[in-house]
């Protein structure tokens, strides 16, 4: 049987993005990402919906993440969809639904295109602005990430 589980966005940081060790050392970088959404509805009003999601990244990629991006940069993310358990604070079992990227590409402005991860290409080019995409939700992550 076949499956597959891939992920692609283009979207903006929602926040700057927070770095972290685990206990062996691998470095892992957590983001929220904006993707937004232009449409019309049945009256002819121009209406935008704004999906958040939140983007791990591992090893020396999540280092140079950490690095270089900031909020309202624009990323190209490519990944997988995987969902994690853990127990807050009071003991109650929760679940995240998260992108695992492996490929995350810088595009826009903020000094000379990067590009990481496999099979990456160049960016796009063009000179983007931050731009406000209405309130982020906030995940509190503290006491999500079992290390």
């Amino acid at each position: 049987k076949m499956s597959v589980n891939k992920v692609i966005l283009v979207g903006r940081l929602g926040k700057d993005p927070e770095v972290k060790a685990t206990g062996s050392g691998t470095s892992v970088c957590n983001f929220s990402l904006a993707t937004s959404e232009n449409y019309t509805t049945r009256d002819g009003q121009r209406q935008e919906k704004t999906e958040w999601h939140n983007i791990v990244v591992w090893g020396k990629l999540a280092d140079v993440c950490g690095k270089h991006l900031a909020k309202g940069r624009q990323v190209y993310v490519e990944g997988k969809l995987a969902t994690r358990k853990w127990e807050d604070k009071q003991g109650q079992t929760r679940y995240t639904t998260e992108i695992v990227a492996n490929t995350v590409q810088f595009l826009g402005s903020a000094g000379a295109e990067r590009s990481m991860g496999a099979g990456a290409s160049a960016g796009s080019g063009h000179d983007d602005y931050a731009q406000d995409f209405g309130p982020e939700p906030s995940f509190d992550t503290s006491d999500e990430i079992p290390f």
